[in-house]
């Protein structure tokens, strides 16, 4: 049996941001080997990407607090990933001395990453605290 993916379930949401975050990455590594040749499509893919991701973070806190998810994916991933890019980027730039600049919607969506897993972090931790007194 097949089972469809419907919009409220994690799996769709899961699958979509994975989908959006490995197409992201290769544009961020190929406008860095074209010399910022991307810059304006990285600035649409970025909105769709932070879009996709808030949504997805934002319902799984909302199912967490209401005590229907319990499944882990872990955001920290998603830092390590983004993380490993950035300095990728930082360090052959600065061998390369080539003529390359981060674009800004790049920066942009690895200080929205950050700061979507702390309060995230933060709202998780707050929740088993809340559930351990009870």
């Amino acid at each position: 049996m097949r089972k469809d993916l419907k919009l409220n379930d994690f799996k769709f949401w899961r699958y979509l941001i994975n989908f959006w975050s490995i197409f992201f990455f290769v544009f961020i590594i190929y406008d860095f080997f074209t010399k910022n040749t991307c810059v304006d499509f990285l600035n649409i893919l970025a909105t769709v990407y932070i879009s996709a991701l808030a949504i997805y973070v934002s319902n799984k806190e909302f199912e967490r607090w209401y005590d229907r998810h319990h499944g882990q994916h872990p955001g920290e991933v998603f830092v390590i990933f983004w993380s490993v890019i950035i300095f990728s980027l930082l360090v052959l730039d600065f061998i390369f001395k080539s003529e390359y600049q981060i674009p800004g919607a790049v920066i942009s969506s690895y200080i929205a990453v950050l700061t979507i897993l702390a309060v995230t972090r933060k709202s998780k931790q707050l929740y088993q605290a809340k559930h351990r007194k009870k």
